[in-house]
């Protein structure tokens, strides 16, 4: 049998990224043989992606990418907050946004099959679980195209924002974006708000309408007031403004002379049903 030396074994690893007792034990079952072992290592590791594909991703990243008027936001997701400060998950998330803004792709299905450090990112994320071992998911992208401005504003690596805007001064659309994370508006007017949105809002004032026991006409006038307030607190130009409350976003644009044509916001697992797990009722049943 081949002696399976350090040297042998740093230079699989070099080759493959895998951890150290991996690439030992493939090349231990190769017989030292370089290429089976790299082999062994790629179906072992595309396993362990595969059994790690079921387990909820509900923490994470939002990276940002702006090159002139162009521009991505992208949320890649892993299970835990531990993985998300990792510096080859935050350099995939990095990648996949860049990618992003520079190809277009119609999807997330397109976006894991463009080309990425000599595979693709379908290939290097899978990697990736099989070396850390704990699922990773591309959860969603939003592409900016624009002829006038991209300001972005990441608060830690959780929440991300994108805004398109005409301002001279710079810090207008930074400053805009940091407002956006900060107050979390769900539209850019308050026409534009979902109308799902308003009729939810519009049930809940009807329901306390009628626990008032106000007049018809009383009663009527209260759900319009409450739905109108609704309109205002989530629509980024009624907002007051964070750096300011004495004026609403769009006063503080129109002081700039400037416009705010969009925006996306991200925040990590937004939407997502978190697992939770009871550690020692696990660590019992393994013990059965």
């Amino acid at each position: 049998m081949a002696a399976i030396t350090a040297a042998l074994v740093g230079e699989l690893r070099a080759k493959t990224d895998a951890p150290m007792m991996e690439c030992k034990k493939a090349l231990t079952e190769a017989d030292g043989d370089m290429a089976k072992a790299e082999e062994i290592l790629r179906v072992k590791l595309g396993g362990k992606a595969a059994k790690a594909s079921s387990r909820v991703t509900a923490e994470g990243v939002v990276a940002a990418y702006i090159a002139g008027g162009i521009g991505a936001l992208v949320e890649v997701n892993s299970e835990t907050d531990f993985v998300a400060k990792n510096d080859e998950f935050m350099a995939l998330a990095n990648a996949c946004a860049k990618l992003v803004a520079e190809n277009n792709p119609a999807d997330v299905a397109a976006l894991s099959a463009l080309p990425l450090d000599g595979g693709t990112v379908e290939s290097v994320r899978a990697a990736l679980i099989g070396k850390i071992g704990e699922n990773m998911s591309i959860r969603r992208f939003k592409r900016f195209e624009t002829s006038t401005k991209l300001a972005s504003y990441l608060h830690g690596t959780r929440i991300g924002v994108m805004v398109e805007h005409d301002a001279a001064d710079e810090q207008v659309g930074k400053d805009v974006a940091m407002h956006i994370a900060a107050m979390k508006p769900v539209s850019l007017s308050s026409d534009d708000v979902p109308a799902d949105l308003i009729e939810k809002e519009r049930s809940v004032a009807t329901l306390k309408a009628a626990e008032s026991g106000k007049p018809a006409d009383i009663a009527a006038k209260m759900i319009e007031g409450s739905v109108q307030k609704f309109l205002k607190e989530v629509s980024l130009l009624n907002q007051p403004f964070v750096k300011n409350d004495k004026q609403t976003v769009e006063q503080m644009l129109k002081a700039a002379n400037a416009n705010v044509k969009s925006f996306g916001m991200f925040v990590v697992g937004e939407g997502i049903e978190k697992v939770t797990t009871d550690f020692a009722a696990e660590v019992a049943a393994m013990t059965k």
